[in-house]
């Protein structure tokens, strides 16, 4: 690490230690339950996934299941692959019956705007993508589609439930590209909390070959996203790559001054310590508490 990455480091630290109590929230959610509502199926095949994460996924036939069973989830994540024009399908039967007995995160990805309140409305939050960068948006996605096209979008929802803005980092094949300019705009429109992935390269998909965003790149974008938004607490969400990388993330993490990491390594729990902060455990997904 450079000497000028050492101090933006530390201020950024500074800025958290000056707006939060020491405690940070680690995530594991064993209680939430994941959904797809279009079984293995995606439209747009994007580079990065390829529908490939929606296989681990329950069919809205088993979710409906197995919310009837003793052991049902506390919450559940519903997601699903997207139409042509990004939409991810939100059955409000399926979202009725799913969240009388359980709170909602709903990704519902560029919803359309007259869907917004009626959507919205079943959630405990929507946890809604932002992409920064029209040029990454073609790329990645298929979608001509810019920032102000997600803020149109996050806008409907947000005056209607809790809406939490993720940014994935390197979305466009490892690349750093759009993803200040998310955080730019989101800067005028008070978000109560950001969610940070990291691109992982998955096997089977366009993106196989590439790598994950150099760390100091990624490092870079969370101190200043610790340094623009002050007060509002930033998480590190559970879609980031494993290994030694995840390991020295999850460091870099803690130390940039993060609220939250989602399916923490054991270096985010021995970086905490050195930093004095308490651990507070949660078993839903990171966008509940």
């Amino acid at each position: 690490m450079s000497l000028a990455e050492g101090l933006a480091g530390e201020r950024a630290w500074e800025v958290r230690r000056a707006g939060f109590p020491p405690v940070i929230r680690f995530a594991r959610p064993t209680r939430t339950g994941v959904v797809s509502t279009t079984g293995g199926h995606c439209k747009l095949n994007c580079a990065h996934c390829g529908g490939r994460y929606l296989r681990g996924m329950l069919s809205p036939a088993e979710a409906l299941r197995r919310a009837r069973t003793a052991g049902a989830p506390a919450s559940w994540l519903v997601s699903g692959g997207c139409d042509h024009r990004g939409r991810v399908p939100m059955p409000l039967g399926l979202l009725q019956e799913l969240g009388r007995s359980a709170r909602l995160v709903l990704h519902v990805g560029l919803l359309d705007l007259h869907r917004a309140e009626e959507v919205a409305t079943a959630a405990a939050v929507v946890a809604f993508d932002v992409v920064g960068d029209r040029e990454t948006a073609r790329e990645v996605m298929g979608l001509d589609v810019g920032v102000e096209d997600y803020l149109d979008v996050y806008r409907a929802l947000a005056r209607h439930t809790r809406v939490v803005p993720h940014i994935c980092l390197g979305l466009s094949g490892g690349r750093i590209r759009g993803e200040l300019a998310a955080l730019e705009a989101l800067a005028g429109e008070c978000p109560q909390e950001i969610v940070f992935l990291v691109f992982s390269p998955t096997p089977g998909t366009v993106y196989a070959g590439h790598q994950p965003p150099p760390l100091a790149a990624v490092g870079s974008v969370l101190g200043l996203a610790r340094r623009l938004f002050p007060t509002t607490p930033l998480t590190l969400g559970c879609m980031r790559p494993g290994g030694h990388y995840r390991q020295a993330l999850d460091e870099l993490a803690v130390k940039l001054g993060m609220n939250g990491i989602a399916v923490p390594s054991p270096a985010a729990g021995r970086a905490a310590g050195e930093r004095g902060l308490e651990i507070i455990q949660g078993e839903e997904c990171c966008v509940l508490h």
